[in-house]
């Protein structure tokens, strides 16, 4: 087998877990109106429900970079698969609140290991390549976040239960990786680099985990309060709407991001997607009807699609650690960021009103401007 044949089934094979992740995923998230209603869920409630998951991967930051540094990352990207798959599986079988609320924990941890070594596989499996690829993993897992909700639209229009919605979801993904996991890129366990352990990290990783800490406010509070916003201010019953624009989006954006970096920057599109999150929440605030909050939810979409590829990219050049712990540090502040977010702005919601709760959005999207001015000064001094 040539070298060529063998990075692109590499490439196809890591593209069928990103796929899965976003399918999964945008599963769980376009059900969360569906059990609110279920368990008769105030705006408090499921914030405190929705912290569970940051809570969990808080928890799994330790486990995480402890695999991404004795293990191939295909090894625990396999196991969390199952796992994640199973928890899916369970949150739509939860007969009570409790169980949900294991099933959660299960599912976030998990999905934090898939992030780690799907990431570190792509950065990795980018060194193969001479043209950048990275974002176009994130383009697919997009498409998988589309189809996710599309398929959630379906099964919310035609009153399908989420019983077995999620079942039909897990046995797909069940069969999807035992096809995918014999082609994942092997031997990338770290070399050198230094192990995995607790400690300051250098300036430019911190600025990078700062990045991503409020990507992850953004993008996450996106997911998990788009269909409650669309089913709750815009009162639209089909409340996937949103969502759906949202994650189209976000695709078309990452699957031409690759090309955008090439020709403009990353430092001018970190500002155009600081630009285009601001403006399209304030429209989604000041006009919260159908068409405006539509569009401005694709604003947000277009705004937040680069961040995390971006990012990622941008992590690869660090120094201090191998690309497996680097990738580990800089998505605990991600973690960190989904811990903070979607809870604050339930809380913000019960106290204020979900329509002002979404300034937080806009607070967090300007920050990218000056955070991302310091990374590119940052690599200026330093070559």
């Amino acid at each position: 087998m040539s070298v060529l044949e063998t990075r692109q089934k590499q490439r196809i094979a890591l593209s069928a877990y990103f796929l899965l992740s976003g399918i999964c995923f945008s599963s769980w998230a376009s059900r969360i109106p569906t059990i609110k209603d279920n368990f008769n869920l105030n705006e408090d409630s499921l914030g405190n429900l929705l912290m569970v998951m940051p809570a969990s991967a808080v928890i799994g930051i330790p486990l995480s970079g402890w695999l991404v540094s004795k293990f191939d990352s295909r090894i625990p990207l396999q196991v969390a698969s199952f796992t994640f798959l199973l928890s899916l599986l369970s949150i739509g079988f939860a007969p009570s609140i409790w169980f949900i609320v294991a099933s959660l924990v299960v599912f976030s941890i998990s999905l934090r290991v898939i992030n780690i070594s799907i990431n570190t596989q792509s950065i990795s499996i980018q060194e193969k390549f001479k043209k950048k690829i990275v974002g176009s993993f994130h383009g697919i897992w997009s498409i998988g976040g589309i189809l996710g909700v599309l398929f959630s639209t379906i099964m919310i229009k035609f009153k399908i239960s989420i019983e077995w919605h999620l079942l039909m979801v897990a046995i797909f993904g069940i069969l999807m990786v035992l096809f995918a996991f014999p082609h994942l890129l092997r031997d990338d366990k770290s070399k050198n680099g230094g192990g995995f352990k607790l400690g300051k990290p250098s300036k430019y990783i911190s600025l990078l985990g700062f990045i991503v800490f409020f990507a992850a406010i953004c993008e996450g509070g996106m997911y998990d309060w788009n269909g409650v916003y669309f089913k709750e201010i815009v009162n639209e019953k089909v409340f996937t709407f949103g969502y759906l624009l949202f994650m189209i989006s976000m695709t078309i954006s990452r699957l031409t991001i690759d090309k955008m970096m090439e020709h403009f920057g990353m430092q001018k599109l970190y500002i155009l997607g600081s630009v285009l999150i601001v403006l399209g929440v304030s429209m989604a605030i000041i006009f919260p009807y159908f068409w405006p909050a539509l569009i401005g939810f694709c604003m947000v979409g277009f705004g937040v699609s680069g961040l995390y590829p971006m990012t990622y990219i941008l992590a690869g050049r660090a120094k201090k650690y191998s690309v497996g712990i680097v990738i580990s540090i800089v998505s605990t502040y991600s973690t960190i960021g989904m811990f903070l977010g979607p809870p604050i702005i339930g809380y913000l919601a019960h106290a204020f009103g979900l329509q002002r709760a979404f300034i937080t959005f806009i607070v967090g999207g300007l920050m990218f401007i000056p955070l991302s001015k310091m990374v590119f000064n940052h690599l200026k001094n330093r070559d």
